[in-house]
């Protein structure tokens, strides 16, 4: 028998060589993947919308008859009390002693009892149950949360309440301007409602008004409250006492003043009525706004102030966590690969609650588990995998 020569072996090795790398390249690869360990931790699930700063009271000044106004003394920022003058006025005779006009504040005065009187019953009532609920968390049937909301309830009851007294007494003394006669003195001053800081003063300098005129507006800067307008479906999950996060805020006119503040309100009440906004990608949206009380605010922080609010809907303090992005939709349910040695092994997972990033997890993964993100179409169950990072 002949021994191969020496070119027969080498057309031989290299055709072996061949066959082992056509071989080697329909062998089934690693697959390279990225990776994330199933936790335990606190999870919240939150509605996060844009909302503005305003004030919970606020008093519009104006003049009960047409008259002169002289030049006003005080300015935007000015701190008044509650009576002081304000506005001069010089009313000509015949608008004052005008019968139609004393009939009109004759009823604008009904009006304001009337007024005032269910202010007195809703600020009585709203005591009565700040304290019926300040008795429950006493004995800790209630909690602390409730008694917050009671007394919100109850601040916003008695400001109503001091508020129709200022409107009485404006009427009241719009009825004695027009009531006098010939001893009727031609100036008379408007004075401060209420205690508060000037925010607007309409009329820079002196002149002649038409009544009803705003003149001045008046109100506490160091009480304010949120008023945020979220989508209708979202404000399905919130409810009075939702805790409130206010991360960042920053003046509506200024835009470049963002300051990382956090403050923690709560929800204080839903308005009923919903209404059609169109967003900046012009699609019509059903928004309600939710107003959140804000006791004590920042001394920087005022009206008309723009603020980034987080309705916290659910949260839990020891959650087992996975990553969103490692979820895909299986059948009708969600699922899942885990890493086992060095293998995709598919699982199926039923979900709780999901938070953004981060995905409650009620069945079918344990905590430790190593999971694989963002898996891609060449994931089967028992594909070999590589890892490449791990989070």
């Amino acid at each position: 028998m002949r021994r191969p020569t020496r070119k027969q072996l080498i057309i031989a090795g290299i055709g072996a060589l061949i066959l082992a790398a056509i071989v080697f390249a329909f062998m089934p690869q690693a697959v390279p993947v990225e990776t994330a360990v199933v936790t335990r931790g606190a999870l919240q699930v939150v509605v996060e919308e844009e909302g503005e700063t305003r004030l919970k009271q606020l008093y519009v000044v104006t003049s009960p008859v047409a008259a002169y106004a002289r030049r006003i003394a005080v300015e935007v920022g000015d701190l008044v009390r509650a009576g002081q003058p304000l506005v001069q006025l010089e009313a000509p005779r015949s608008a004052i002693l005008d019968p139609r006009m004393r009939d009109e504040a004759v009823a604008r005065l009904a009006g304001t009892r009337s007024g005032l009187a269910q202010a007195q019953i809703l600020a009585a009532q709203a005591t009565s149950e700040r304290q019926r609920v300040e008795r429950l968390v006493q004995v800790g049937a209630q909690p602390e949360r409730a008694l917050e909301l009671a007394k919100a309830d109850e601040e916003r009851a008695l400001a109503a309440r001091d508020a129709a007294r200022a409107e009485v007494t404006a009427a009241q003394a719009a009825l004695d301007r027009v009531s006098r006669s010939g001893s009727l003195a031609v100036q008379d001053v408007i004075r401060a409602p209420a205690a508060g800081r000037v925010l607007a003063v309409h009329l820079q300098s002196g002149g002649a008004i038409a009544p009803g005129v705003p003149l001045l507006e008046i109100g506490n800067t160091e009480q304010l409250e949120i008023a945020v307008d979220v989508l209708s479906r979202d404000a399905l999950r919130i409810r009075p006492g939702t805790r409130v996060l206010l991360d960042q805020w920053t003046e509506t006119a200024a835009g470049d003043g963002e300051r990382a503040v956090m403050l923690e309100t709560a929800v204080t009440r839903i308005e009923p009525r919903a209404f059609t906004r169109v967003s900046a990608l012009g699609v019509e949206e059903r928004r309600v706004t939710v107003v959140a009380a804000l006791a004590d605010p920042p001394a920087e922080l005022g009206p008309g102030y723009r603020v980034r609010a987080r309705f916290v809907v659910w949260e839990g303090a020891n959650v087992l966590r996975v990553p969103t992005s490692a979820l895909f939709r299986a059948d009708e349910g969600w699922a899942a690969f885990v890493v086992e040695n060095g293998r995709a092994v598919r699982r199926d997972v039923t979900v709780g609650h999901q938070a953004g990033l981060l995905t409650e997890v009620v069945a079918g993964l344990e905590e430790g588990d190593v999971v694989i993100v963002h898996p891609g179409n060449r994931l089967q169950d028992g594909t070999d995998v590589t890892a490449t990072a791990d989070s």
